[in-house]
């Protein structure tokens, strides 16, 4: 698993790294957020993972990959005031403060969470999961944001293995399988980063649609 870490963050630093000032207020995948404000919640999700890593639970895995994004979107006052201090605490900050901040702690995750055994339970927000299962929530929020990134801007999008991670747990939230749609459109219809064509409306008649953050 830890090789899916390395491929999904190493392609998002990629276009991370080649971002400029220009770029700093363009738009972004997430509704409200420019580029500097996802280069800051990038950062702080990074520094999740390392943190992570650095914190055994000491007790029982109590969630896995999925259930892990079950409680996302629960409580929508609590979402608006993070959205609403991402938006102030990245405008304290030039662009290439952000992005090396970002790059930096990204490169320190990847070397910490590979040198963690991948059984071994780990404690992050609240909660106690196996390692891979950390990788696996990591990843998956570097391919939706890698897709955020660059909704807008002349750049490559997530890698295939981001992606395929990204559909089997959006599927397994959504408690079905899209056969016939491509990974990324899974990703993008199936997280409400992109609008259902009529038959994809009829595929997801009755489901609720996972909040990622």
């Amino acid at each position: 698993m830890s090789a899916l870490l390395t491929e999904s963050y190493d392609a998002l630093a990629a276009v991370a790294s080649r971002l400029r000032d220009e770029d700093a207020w363009a738009p972004t995948g997430c509704t409200g957020w420019s580029v500097r404000d996802l280069l800051w919640h990038l950062h702080a999700d990074a520094v999740r993972g390392l943190v992570a890593a650095h914190t055994p639970a000491g007790r029982p895995a109590d969630c896995d990959a999925v259930a892990y994004w079950r409680s996302w979107g629960s409580d929508p006052d609590a979402d608006e005031r993070s959205r609403r201090l991402t938006r102030v605490e990245a405008g304290l900050h030039e662009l290439a403060a952000l992005r090396e901040r970002y790059l930096e702690a990204a490169a320190a995750t990847v070397r910490a969470v590979a040198a963690v055994p991948a059984g071994e339970v780990v404690a992050t927000q609240g909660h106690a999961l196996r390692v891979d299962d950390l990788v696996s929530t990591l990843a998956v929020e570097a391919t939706l944001h890698h897709a955020d990134l660059v909704a807008h801007l002349d750049a490559p999008g997530p890698p295939a293995a981001g992606l395929d991670e990204a559909r089997r747990v959006v599927e397994a939230l959504l408690g079905r399988t899209l056969d016939g749609w491509s990974a990324e459109r899974v990703v993008l219809v199936g997280t409400g980063r992109a609008e259902p064509t009529a038959v994809e409306r009829d595929a997801l008649a009755g489901l609720v649609v996972p909040v990622f953050s």
